[in-house]
């Protein structure tokens, strides 16, 4: 029998090129399946085979459980830690209790067993081998043919064996197929489920556009032009970002090809999804309005806090702007990264007078200035007292000011602030926090409202705890925390000082 097993096992292994081991494995299951179906089907059986002999034993075992555990089913299986105890095993949770058993023949009905075990671990074995040849290629564009189309999905034969699924949700509205199809897909990932490994393909991810505009663009290959980004409505409608790395290359031009034979070879492969190539611009705003297109922007807000931006657009493009059930504000939302509000340039006006109104009585209110001086710093972009106070070059600048008005303006932007930290906060700085260098009374008052009330406070915080205060940036965090930190170095070097003065005299 055991060189029967041997054969039996060389002979698979060889013919199906699958590792030897997963043949004994599938043996040994069989063997212990025959062996629980002529004692006791309910019970654990084991079966080892020795790998160079062939020769096997035979194990009934039993999972040692907590005294606890809620799954604890059957003591034909388990049994629990205390009772494993007074039976005089030294075991742990987890562990396995073995009771050597009669090893029954390989014979006819064990033979079959192993034959139904055997061909299924080779089809796994095959099929895990087969995948794993497909791991290096996701994120990538595949080709396969259309196999067959059940409730899951469409099935893709990618040849030597390989099936991919493409889920119901990663299929395009539009993907009508026959068996024998040809079609392209995105290599989207490999999952492992408990019928094994499954590779999954995607005909309505982004990156699909980008690697079909790859294929069809010899100058993005060649690195003239990049892709930046690119947004979806998957079988209706795209928009993608193109940027020249060359002077006189035309990006768009390029995508699109000589009378529009590039992408109109992309949009026959999504089944007519119309496709927008957009020119990339490093100024946002700029960037905005080209993604907007064909609606034209008049006027556009930038708040770059909130990253959103109010878009003022004709009466008669309003709808175009927002585009049907808002796609085209949506898709120029996706691509370029920031919320954008569209209105007619009527509302956009209207919204920017009320924000400018609020602004100058704002600034009337805090520093006590007539509406001329207030409307000049809400006209030159100032939206802030703290601006005030930390842009004062830029409070000089203006043409209307002089020194002495900067000045003053600064002071009563830091009473302002001060009175405001002052009333809202919920400690009081220190004299020491006061006092550091670089500090002012405002942006003290400001951190003791965050019960940060001393410069000990203020040392122990991390950079970016500090960012939620007004006016605060990375840099000036970061150097208010080193100040205040500079007190436990000094306190340091004495001490290193003494230590060596006290080596030097022993030595």
């Amino acid at each position: 029998m055991s060189k029967e097993i041997l054969y039996v096992v060389d002979a698979i292994s060889n013919e199906k090129n699958v590792d030897r081991e997963i043949i004994f494995e599938a043996v040994e299951i069989a063997l212990a399946t025959a062996t629980r179906k002529k004692n006791n089907p309910e019970m654990d059986v084991k079966v080892d085979i020795d790998r160079e002999t062939g020769e096997y034993e035979t194990f009934r075992q039993w999972e040692v459980l907590d005294d606890e555990s809620e799954e604890f089913e059957s003591t034909e299986r388990q049994i629990l830690l205390s009772y494993a105890k007074k039976a005089g095993h030294d075991v742990e949770v987890g562990d396995y209790i073995r009771e050597p058993i009669e090893s029954i023949e390989f014979g006819r009905i064990a033979a079959q067993t192993a034959k139904q075990v055997i061909v299924q671990k080779v089809r796994q074995a095959e099929r895990e081998r087969i995948v794993e040849s497909f791991r290096d290629r996701v994120g990538s564009l595949v080709l396969g043919t259309v196999k067959r189309v059940d409730r899951r999905g469409i099935i893709l034969d990618m040849g030597d064996n390989a099936e991919a699924l493409i889920p119901r949700e990663e299929m395009l509205p539009k993907d009508m197929v026959r068996p024998g199809d040809r079609m392209r897909g995105y290599l989207k990932e490999i999952i492992d489920s408990g019928r094994g490994p499954q590779i999954i393909v995607s005909r309505t991810d982004a990156n699909l556009l980008i690697e079909l505009l790859k294929l069809e663009v010899p100058e993005i290959g060649q690195e003239m032009i990049d892709i930046m980004a690119a947004a979806r409505d998957p079988g209706s409608r795209a928009k993608i970002a193109v940027r020249a790395n060359m002077p006189n290359l035309d990006p768009v031009g390029a995508c699109v090809g000589m009378r529009g034979s590039r992408i109109q070879t992309v949009t026959n492969e999504l089944n007519d999804e119309r496709v927008d190539i957009i020119p990339w611009d490093d100024d946002i705003a700029t960037f905005v309005i080209n993604a907007m297109k064909p609606a034209e922007v008049l006027s556009i807000v930038v708040d770059e806090d909130s990253k959103t931006m109010r878009i003022g657009v004709e009466e008669e493009q309003l709808s175009q702007a927002i585009g049907k059930g808002g796609q085209n504000v949506r898709l120029a939302s996706e691509l370029t990264g920031w919320q954008l509000d569209i209105m007619s340039a009527e509302q956009a006006e209207e919204e920017t007078q009320k924000e400018h109104s609020l602004l100058i009585d704002m600034f009337i209110e805090n520093l006590d200035i007539d509406e001329d001086i207030a409307s000049i710093l809400v006209e030159e972009g100032f939206t802030t007292l703290d601006e005030l106070v930390y842009d004062f070059d830029d409070v000089c600048a203006i043409e209307e000011f002089n020194e002495e008005l900067a000045e003053e303006l600064k002071t009563r932007a830091q009473n302002a602030l001060l009175t405001q930290a002052i009333s809202s906060g919920s400690g009081t700085p220190a004299e020491d926090l006061l006092d550091m260098d670089t500090m002012d009374s405002a942006l003290a008052h400001k951190l003791a409202a965050k019960g940060i009330c001393t410069m000990e406070d203020l040392a122990e915080q991390a950079t970016d705890e500090l960012l939620d205060v007004e006016g605060m940036t990375e840099e000036r965090a970061g150097e208010l925390i080193m100040i205040a930190r500079a007190p436990w170095f000094a306190e340091e070097e004495p001490a290193e000082e003494e230590t060596a003065t006290s080596e030097a005299e022993n030595g």
